[in-house]
């Protein structure tokens, strides 16, 4: 078996009537023995420890869920252990029935994927009905409340209105009469200024008429630098200077 560089190269399959040498063997992870590509499966070479890795369940009809049986165990004891301990009738039309959109003629399944809950009734639909006009949409849920409460509740909220009511007129009340009060002292403040400016103005015109009289009463009387004769009327000067000293009236 082997070469001489390689004596460990290969093996012999373990069946008795077959024995060839495989030098890619298979080793079962059941009984841990050599078998060559012809024998490596549990069947082919009868494995007594390879029913062990079969896996065989069971569908309950009471809750349609899957009960794996045990090769070291009764099947009728690993049943009752199901029935008495994770058996639920409930789940039955769970998984059996299956949701469908509740829009009248509609056979759309709801699943994982295409469910939307309407935030207003709370009820799931497909995403062709999943806005509120499609579905004809009840609206939300009015919270429903206990007579004695609401009674109660009147009788609180009637007791606190009064009690802010009478404490709020008078508060007003006070309000009013401080505003009364500071009206009438502004009204007086304001009559006291306008008769002083009243006075002041009659005062002003008073002297304003003197001012003037006493400048009606000054004569005004221009000189000529010639001959230092006097004239109220500028123009008279003018014509004296042209006449007597023939339009100078330099020294």
């Amino acid at each position: 078996m082997g070469t001489p560089e390689f004596p460990d190269l290969g093996k012999h399959c373990s069946v008795d009537y077959c024995k060839q040498i495989d030098f890619l063997p298979f080793t079962c992870d059941r009984c841990l023995q050599v078998f060559c590509l012809d024998h490596r499966s549990y069947m082919k070479h009868d494995c007594p420890k390879g029913n062990r890795g079969d896996v065989t369940v069971v569908i309950c009809p009471l809750c349609a869920k899957g009960v794996r049986l045990n090769p070291d165990e009764d099947p009728n004891i690993t049943w009752e252990k199901h029935v008495n301990t994770d058996c639920d009738p409930s789940n039955y039309e769970k998984t059996v029935k299956k949701k469908k959109c509740p829009v009248p003629r509609c056979r759309e399944l709801l699943t994982f994927s295409n469910t939307i809950k309407c935030r207003d009734c709370s009820i799931d639909h497909c995403l062709k009905h999943r806005f509120g006009p499609d579905h004809s949409c009840s609206g939300p849920k009015k919270p429903e409340s206990s007579f004695s409460f609401m009674g109660f509740l009147g009788t609180n909220t009637k007791e606190a209105s009064a009690s802010s009511s009478s404490s709020s007129s008078s508060r007003w009340s006070s309000l009013f009469a401080s505003a009364e009060a500071s009206i009438s002292r502004l009204g007086n403040d304001i009559s006291q200024k306008l008769q002083f400016a009243s006075g002041s103005d009659g005062n002003s015109e008073k002297t304003q008429e003197r001012n003037g009289k006493q400048n009606c009463g000054k004569v005004t009387v221009d000189v000529c630098p010639k001959c230092s004769r006097g004239f109220r009327d500028p123009g008279d000067l003018l014509k004296h200077i042209d006449k007597d000293h023939r339009g100078t009236s330099k020294a």
